[in-house]
Protein backbone atom coordinates (compact mmCIF):
# COMPACT_ATOMS: atom_id res chain seq x y z
CA UNK A 1 0.00 0.00 0.00
CA UNK A 2 1.18 3.72 -0.71
CA UNK A 3 1.20 6.42 1.59
CA UNK A 4 -1.80 8.77 1.19
CA UNK A 5 -1.53 11.20 -1.73
CA UNK A 6 -0.87 14.56 -1.56
CA UNK A 7 -3.37 15.75 -3.64
CA UNK A 8 -6.79 14.46 -4.92
CA UNK A 9 -8.55 15.46 -7.91
CA UNK A 10 -12.26 15.26 -7.42
CA UNK A 11 -14.79 15.44 -10.76
CA UNK A 12 -18.09 16.76 -10.09
CA UNK A 13 -20.52 14.56 -11.56
CA UNK A 14 -23.81 15.96 -10.21
CA UNK A 15 -25.21 18.35 -13.06
CA UNK A 16 -25.15 14.65 -15.04
CA UNK A 17 -25.01 11.98 -12.80
CA UNK A 18 -26.69 13.62 -9.84
CA UNK A 19 -29.47 15.15 -11.80
CA UNK A 20 -30.50 12.50 -14.14
CA UNK A 21 -32.50 10.15 -11.40
CA UNK A 22 -34.58 13.46 -10.07
CA UNK A 23 -38.37 13.59 -10.79
CA UNK A 24 -38.21 17.46 -10.12
CA UNK A 25 -37.40 19.22 -13.25
CA UNK A 26 -34.61 21.48 -12.64
CA UNK A 27 -34.54 24.68 -15.61
CA UNK A 28 -31.91 25.16 -17.67
CA UNK A 29 -31.77 28.23 -16.27
CA UNK A 30 -31.38 27.09 -12.73
CA UNK A 31 -28.86 24.22 -13.99
CA UNK A 32 -26.82 27.05 -15.76
CA UNK A 33 -26.63 29.24 -12.83
CA UNK A 34 -25.68 25.77 -10.79
CA UNK A 35 -23.10 24.72 -12.68
CA UNK A 36 -21.63 28.45 -12.81
CA UNK A 37 -21.19 28.67 -9.31
CA UNK A 38 -19.27 24.90 -9.16
CA UNK A 39 -17.27 26.95 -11.84
CA UNK A 40 -16.15 29.39 -9.52
CA UNK A 41 -15.13 26.53 -6.68
CA UNK A 42 -12.04 25.28 -8.04
CA UNK A 43 -12.98 22.11 -9.25
CA UNK A 44 -10.98 21.39 -12.48
CA UNK A 45 -13.66 18.92 -13.87
CA UNK A 46 -17.39 19.42 -14.05
CA UNK A 47 -19.59 16.57 -15.98
CA UNK A 48 -22.52 18.59 -16.61
CA UNK A 49 -24.88 16.68 -18.48
CA UNK A 50 -25.87 14.03 -21.07
CA UNK A 51 -26.28 13.70 -24.36
CA UNK A 52 -28.15 10.14 -24.51
CA UNK A 53 -32.03 10.36 -25.96
CA UNK A 54 -34.38 12.24 -24.14
CA UNK A 55 -36.63 9.79 -23.93
CA UNK A 56 -34.29 7.92 -21.86
CA UNK A 57 -33.17 10.33 -19.29
CA UNK A 58 -36.20 13.37 -19.12
CA UNK A 59 -34.16 15.12 -16.78
CA UNK A 60 -30.93 15.97 -18.85
CA UNK A 61 -33.19 16.58 -22.18
CA UNK A 62 -32.02 20.50 -22.16
CA UNK A 63 -28.69 19.00 -22.78
CA UNK A 64 -27.62 21.60 -26.06
CA UNK A 65 -29.19 24.14 -24.51
CA UNK A 66 -27.30 24.35 -21.24
CA UNK A 67 -23.85 23.17 -22.62
CA UNK A 68 -24.42 26.58 -25.06
CA UNK A 69 -24.81 28.89 -21.79
CA UNK A 70 -22.88 27.93 -18.99
CA UNK A 71 -20.46 30.57 -18.50
CA UNK A 72 -17.00 28.75 -18.69
CA UNK A 73 -14.25 28.88 -16.53
CA UNK A 74 -10.60 28.15 -18.56
CA UNK A 75 -9.02 26.45 -15.70
CA UNK A 76 -12.29 23.99 -15.70
CA UNK A 77 -12.97 21.25 -18.34
CA UNK A 78 -16.61 20.50 -18.87
CA UNK A 79 -17.04 16.92 -19.89
CA UNK A 80 -20.47 14.97 -21.07
CA UNK A 81 -21.73 11.59 -21.08
CA UNK A 82 -22.00 10.77 -25.23
CA UNK A 83 -23.63 6.72 -25.72
CA UNK A 84 -23.48 7.37 -29.68
CA UNK A 85 -22.23 9.00 -32.46
CA UNK A 86 -25.60 10.77 -32.71
CA UNK A 87 -25.04 12.22 -28.87
CA UNK A 88 -21.36 13.05 -29.57
CA UNK A 89 -22.54 15.05 -32.53
CA UNK A 90 -25.10 17.03 -30.46
CA UNK A 91 -21.75 17.38 -27.57
CA UNK A 92 -19.74 18.93 -29.90
CA UNK A 93 -22.05 21.46 -31.41
CA UNK A 94 -22.58 22.13 -27.52
CA UNK A 95 -18.73 22.93 -27.15
CA UNK A 96 -17.68 19.93 -24.98
CA UNK A 97 -14.20 19.60 -23.36
CA UNK A 98 -14.13 15.74 -22.86
CA UNK A 99 -16.43 12.92 -23.51
CA UNK A 100 -17.28 9.97 -21.43
CA UNK A 101 -18.39 6.79 -22.90
CA UNK A 102 -20.13 4.45 -20.74
CA UNK A 103 -20.98 0.74 -20.35
CA UNK A 104 -21.00 -2.49 -17.23
CA UNK A 105 -18.66 -4.94 -16.26
CA UNK A 106 -21.87 -7.46 -16.14
CA UNK A 107 -23.81 -8.24 -18.81
CA UNK A 108 -27.33 -8.04 -17.80
CA UNK A 109 -26.98 -4.35 -16.13
CA UNK A 110 -25.37 -3.79 -19.84
CA UNK A 111 -28.42 -4.90 -21.40
CA UNK A 112 -30.67 -2.70 -18.88
CA UNK A 113 -28.87 -0.05 -19.13
CA UNK A 114 -27.57 -0.07 -22.75
CA UNK A 115 -29.90 -2.23 -24.06
CA UNK A 116 -27.03 -4.01 -26.17
CA UNK A 117 -24.71 -7.09 -24.79
CA UNK A 118 -21.15 -5.98 -23.97
CA UNK A 119 -19.79 -7.41 -27.11
CA UNK A 120 -22.42 -5.72 -29.25
CA UNK A 121 -21.49 -2.41 -27.23
CA UNK A 122 -17.59 -2.22 -28.07
CA UNK A 123 -17.43 -1.55 -31.57
CA UNK A 124 -20.43 1.42 -30.63
CA UNK A 125 -17.89 3.28 -28.42
CA UNK A 126 -14.79 2.39 -30.55
CA UNK A 127 -16.23 4.50 -32.94
CA UNK A 128 -17.41 7.47 -30.59
CA UNK A 129 -14.06 7.25 -28.90
CA UNK A 130 -11.86 7.34 -32.21
CA UNK A 131 -13.89 10.20 -33.06
CA UNK A 132 -14.05 12.03 -29.59
CA UNK A 133 -10.44 11.41 -30.04
CA UNK A 134 -9.51 13.14 -33.57
CA UNK A 135 -11.49 15.88 -32.71
CA UNK A 136 -8.74 16.75 -30.12
CA UNK A 137 -11.69 15.56 -26.82
CA UNK A 138 -10.12 14.20 -23.62
CA UNK A 139 -12.21 10.47 -23.40
CA UNK A 140 -13.39 8.89 -19.91
CA UNK A 141 -14.66 5.22 -19.88
CA UNK A 142 -16.63 4.73 -17.50
CA UNK A 143 -17.61 1.00 -16.25
CA UNK A 144 -20.68 0.53 -13.93
CA UNK A 145 -21.02 -2.16 -11.71
CA UNK A 146 -17.44 -3.15 -11.42
CA UNK A 147 -18.19 -4.31 -7.71
CA UNK A 148 -21.73 -6.00 -7.49
CA UNK A 149 -24.66 -6.40 -9.67
CA UNK A 150 -28.35 -5.66 -8.82
CA UNK A 151 -28.88 -8.63 -11.56
CA UNK A 152 -26.29 -10.87 -11.30
CA UNK A 153 -24.64 -10.18 -7.51
CA UNK A 154 -21.02 -10.29 -7.18
CA UNK A 155 -18.68 -9.01 -10.16
CA UNK A 156 -15.12 -10.94 -10.67
CA UNK A 157 -12.30 -8.67 -11.04
CA UNK A 158 -11.47 -10.66 -14.59
CA UNK A 159 -14.42 -9.42 -15.84
CA UNK A 160 -13.79 -6.01 -15.02
CA UNK A 161 -10.64 -6.12 -16.21
CA UNK A 162 -11.73 -7.88 -19.73
CA UNK A 163 -13.89 -4.43 -20.01
CA UNK A 164 -11.18 -2.48 -19.03
CA UNK A 165 -8.66 -4.04 -21.97
CA UNK A 166 -10.96 -3.48 -24.41
CA UNK A 167 -12.36 0.59 -23.48
CA UNK A 168 -7.85 1.43 -23.37
CA UNK A 169 -7.48 -0.45 -26.98
CA UNK A 170 -10.28 1.61 -28.43
CA UNK A 171 -8.50 4.88 -26.91
CA UNK A 172 -9.42 6.08 -24.04
CA UNK A 173 -7.55 8.26 -21.85
CA UNK A 174 -8.92 6.76 -18.14
CA UNK A 175 -11.31 4.45 -16.77
CA UNK A 176 -14.06 5.57 -14.25
CA UNK A 177 -14.71 2.52 -12.03
CA UNK A 178 -18.33 2.78 -10.71
CA UNK A 179 -19.82 1.27 -7.77
CA UNK A 180 -23.24 1.65 -9.18
CA UNK A 181 -25.58 0.18 -6.51
CA UNK A 182 -23.71 1.62 -3.64
CA UNK A 183 -22.55 -1.82 -2.11
CA UNK A 184 -19.13 -2.25 -2.34
CA UNK A 185 -17.08 -2.55 0.99
CA UNK A 186 -13.29 -2.26 1.48
CA UNK A 187 -11.64 -5.63 1.07
CA UNK A 188 -13.71 -5.54 -2.40
CA UNK A 189 -11.58 -2.69 -3.04
CA UNK A 190 -8.48 -4.16 -2.67
CA UNK A 191 -9.03 -6.96 -4.79
CA UNK A 192 -10.36 -5.08 -7.62
CA UNK A 193 -7.30 -2.69 -7.81
CA UNK A 194 -4.53 -5.67 -6.50
CA UNK A 195 -5.73 -6.88 -10.17
CA UNK A 196 -5.88 -3.68 -12.47
CA UNK A 197 -2.91 -2.30 -10.64
CA UNK A 198 -0.91 -5.29 -11.91
CA UNK A 199 -2.03 -4.11 -15.15
CA UNK A 200 -1.95 -0.69 -15.29
CA UNK A 201 -0.84 2.63 -14.23
CA UNK A 202 -2.84 4.00 -11.23
CA UNK A 203 -2.88 6.93 -13.18
CA UNK A 204 -5.46 5.70 -15.80
CA UNK A 205 -7.68 4.64 -12.38
CA UNK A 206 -11.14 6.93 -10.99
CA UNK A 207 -13.25 5.24 -8.88
CA UNK A 208 -16.98 6.73 -8.75
CA UNK A 209 -18.88 4.87 -5.75
CA UNK A 210 -21.99 5.77 -4.54
CA UNK A 211 -23.13 5.86 -0.52
CA UNK A 212 -26.18 3.09 -0.73
CA UNK A 213 -24.55 1.24 2.77
CA UNK A 214 -22.85 4.17 4.26
CA UNK A 215 -19.37 2.27 2.87
CA UNK A 216 -18.15 5.18 0.20
CA UNK A 217 -15.51 6.87 2.56
CA UNK A 218 -14.15 3.98 3.53
CA UNK A 219 -13.85 2.83 -0.11
CA UNK A 220 -12.16 6.29 -0.92
CA UNK A 221 -9.79 6.00 2.02
CA UNK A 222 -8.88 2.02 1.27
CA UNK A 223 -8.12 3.56 -2.77
CA UNK A 224 -6.20 6.21 -1.21
CA UNK A 225 -3.79 3.70 0.16
CA UNK A 226 -3.65 2.10 -3.08
CA UNK A 227 -2.18 5.36 -4.29
CA UNK A 228 -5.26 6.00 -6.42
CA UNK A 229 -5.96 10.08 -6.33
CA UNK A 230 -8.91 10.70 -8.29
CA UNK A 231 -12.52 10.50 -7.65
CA UNK A 232 -16.45 11.32 -8.99
CA UNK A 233 -18.75 13.07 -6.46
CA UNK A 234 -21.52 14.98 -6.40
CA UNK A 235 -22.43 17.97 -4.56
CA UNK A 236 -24.80 17.23 -1.60
CA UNK A 237 -24.95 13.50 -2.48
CA UNK A 238 -27.43 13.50 -5.37
CA UNK A 239 -27.77 10.75 -7.62
CA UNK A 240 -28.65 7.09 -8.22
CA UNK A 241 -28.45 4.95 -10.89
CA UNK A 242 -32.24 4.41 -13.55
CA UNK A 243 -31.29 1.04 -14.34
CA UNK A 244 -29.57 0.09 -10.53
CA UNK A 245 -32.99 -0.11 -8.33
CA UNK A 246 -32.53 1.11 -5.03
CA UNK A 247 -29.14 2.66 -5.94
CA UNK A 248 -28.79 5.66 -3.54
CA UNK A 249 -26.44 8.99 -4.63
CA UNK A 250 -23.09 8.98 -5.02
CA UNK A 251 -20.72 9.97 -2.71
CA UNK A 252 -21.07 13.73 -1.19
CA UNK A 253 -18.09 16.14 -3.23
CA UNK A 254 -19.02 17.83 0.54
CA UNK A 255 -17.88 14.70 2.26
CA UNK A 256 -14.81 14.10 0.52
CA UNK A 257 -13.65 17.40 0.91
CA UNK A 258 -14.00 17.73 4.61
CA UNK A 259 -11.98 14.07 4.82
CA UNK A 260 -9.23 14.98 2.35
CA UNK A 261 -8.95 18.33 4.25
CA UNK A 262 -8.72 17.01 7.28
CA UNK A 263 -6.27 14.97 6.29
CA UNK A 264 -4.16 18.08 4.98
CA UNK A 265 -4.74 16.72 1.45
CA UNK A 266 -4.58 18.90 -1.14
CA UNK A 267 -7.89 19.99 -3.87
CA UNK A 268 -7.59 23.26 -4.88
CA UNK A 269 -11.14 23.18 -4.23
CA UNK A 270 -12.89 25.82 -1.82
CA UNK A 271 -15.31 23.91 0.25
CA UNK A 272 -17.31 26.86 1.56
CA UNK A 273 -18.42 27.50 -2.14
CA UNK A 274 -19.54 23.38 -2.26
CA UNK A 275 -21.50 24.24 0.27
CA UNK A 276 -23.25 27.50 -1.27
CA UNK A 277 -23.16 24.96 -4.40
CA UNK A 278 -25.23 22.53 -2.29
CA UNK A 279 -27.49 25.06 -0.40
CA UNK A 280 -28.50 26.26 -3.87
CA UNK A 281 -29.33 22.82 -5.51
CA UNK A 282 -31.08 21.56 -2.24
CA UNK A 283 -33.79 24.24 -2.30
CA UNK A 284 -34.17 24.34 -6.03
CA UNK A 285 -34.98 20.22 -5.43
CA UNK A 286 -36.93 21.04 -2.61
CA UNK A 287 -35.70 18.42 -0.32
CA UNK A 288 -32.96 17.20 1.95
CA UNK A 289 -29.85 16.01 0.24
CA UNK A 290 -27.81 13.34 2.00
CA UNK A 291 -24.15 14.69 2.62
CA UNK A 292 -23.74 14.68 6.61
CA UNK A 293 -21.27 18.06 5.87
CA UNK A 294 -23.83 19.90 3.95
CA UNK A 295 -26.77 19.39 6.96
CA UNK A 296 -23.89 20.59 9.73
CA UNK A 297 -23.32 23.50 7.32
CA UNK A 298 -27.16 24.14 6.66
CA UNK A 299 -27.95 24.31 10.15
CA UNK A 300 -24.58 26.39 11.11
CA UNK A 301 -25.63 29.07 9.06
Amino acid sequence: MARLPEYVQIKEVGARDGLQNEKKWISSADKVAWINMLSESGLSEIEYTSFVNPKMIPALSDAREVGKKIRRNPKVLYSALVPNMKGLEYALEAGIDGASVFMSASEMHNQKNINKTINETFPVLDEVVKEAKDTGKRVTGYISTVFDCPYEGRISPEQVLRVCEKLLESGVDDLSLGDTIGSAVPTQVEQLLEVLMKHYPKEKLILHFHDTRGMAIANIMTSMHYGINRFDSTVGGLGGCPYAPGAAGNVATNDVLYLLHGLGIETGINEKKIQDAGIYIQNKLGKILPSRSLAYFANAQ
